[in-house]
């Protein structure tokens, strides 16, 4: 077992116990930087960028550079774990394994650093992979990540519904497209007794709601997928009072861009429908949206068949697409690579408050990313 295990357990444990908002992982950044201050600095560089962190190791050759992105903030979830190191800050939650990918992101560099490779190594601590999201705005706006930009990059995912030893990805597209949803309804209110001097802003959220799930029956190909869920209704003050405001809240999620556009597309169309039909006004808000994650084919070839020749220990295995966002995708975009699920076995799936990764999963994760990093990844 890899020395680095217990430490870098330590460190998961630690990072659990102060999860923070995106753009907000002040505290997080700082223990991670206590830690990466303390590996020998002949061969490494660190920058930060905002509330990230990026911290290139330099090879024995140079001649190119690898990347691994680890994301860094929590959920606004109240955590329901039978832990001892439950998180500190009420209402905040590692519930998606950010800790988890954290700490393995350090035990990777640890390894690179005591042991050199021939490639440089840019490991990412990216913020705000939940929302807003971090990996776009690090692409356009941080010049130190220009500067050291990779060649190819690398994330992983924690996977609950994996045992532990396996990882599972799949060339080509693995997540979705996703985009949220906001809209506000904006009527006249009045008294119940009146309903003819108003119009009713919750009636046309209503009316709405329905219409908004004609969208993937009736206007995306039947060959795409799409989602279009909506999660949150919200209208009114009192019983005999006719809602003023209605808002909807939710999520969509597509496997392309045209499928996407499309979507929002009629989204638009309906709301100016709603507005003639029910003289209301509305409000569209996309929040964050996030570009698909389409693994580099012949690099997720390369990495699976490196894993299954030179890892029996670790079963691989070739999953399905999934409606998850994560927005490593924008990462992918521009620079060839590839994201996998890391098994991680428990019953409770991500963003739940009750979910406990398996720790064993982190020296997994460690060796197999060094030993593809060092061995695998061919020119």
């Amino acid at each position: 077992m890899s020395t680095y295990v217990d430490p870098i357990v330590a460190l998961r444990r630690e990072l659990h116990r102060i999860p923070e908002p995106g753009f907000q992982e002040f505290k997080t950044q700082a223990l991670l930087l206590s830690w990466i201050n303390r590996l020998p600095t002949d061969r490494v560089e660190v920058k930060t960028w905002r509330t990230g962190i990026l911290v290139r190791v330099r090879g024995r050759v140079g001649a190119r550079c690898i990347g691994y992105r680890a994301d860094m903030d929590g959920l606004p979830i109240e955590e329901q774990t039978n832990y001892d190191f439950r998180s500190q800050h009420p209402g905040y939650m590692h519930a998606c394994g950010h800790d988890m990918h954290m700490a393995i992101a350090m035990g990777i560099l640890t390894q690179l650093v005591e042991s050199p490779v021939d490639d440089d190594v840019l490991i990412i601590f990216q913020p705000a992979e939940e929302g807003p999201g971090g990996a776009l705005p690090m692409l356009e706006e941080c010049v130190d990540f220009q500067t050291w930009r990779p060649d190819a990059i690398i994330a992983l995912h924690i996977a609950p519904e994996y045992p532990l030893g396996t990882i599972a990805t799949k060339p080509g597209i693995l997540f979705a497209n996703t985009s949220e949803l906001f809209i506000d309804v904006i009527g006249v209110g009045g008294h119940a007794a009146f309903p003819h001097r108003t119009h009713d802003a919750l009636v046309a959220a209503a009316a709405l709601v329905m219409q908004l799930q004609t969208i993937v029956a009736r206007n995306v190909n039947p060959l795409d997928a799409a989602v279009v869920t909506l999660g949150v209704m919200q209208a009114g003050t009192r019983q005999n009072i006719i809602a003023e405001r209605a808002r909807l809240e939710g999520t969509i999620r597509t496997l392309s861009q045209q499928a996407m556009s499309e979507v929002k597309a009629r989204i638009e169309t309906l709301l100016h429908g709603l507005e003639v039909s029910f003289n209301v006004q509305t409000a569209l808000n996309y929040g964050a949206n996030y570009y698909q994650v389409y693994n580099h084919e012949a690099f997720t070839h390369q990495f699976m068949s490196f894993v299954r020749e030179s890892m029996p220990d670790v079963s691989v295995i070739t999953c399905s697409e999934a409606m998850t966002g994560e927005d490593f995708g924008y990462f992918l975009r521009d620079i060839p690579g590839f994201l996998f699920w890391l098994g991680v076995n428990t019953p409770y799936g991500l963003h739940h408050a009750k979910i406990e990764p398996n720790e064993g999963a982190i020296e997994v994760a460690i060796r197999v990313v060094s030993s593809f990093i060092r061995n695998g990844i061919s020119r």
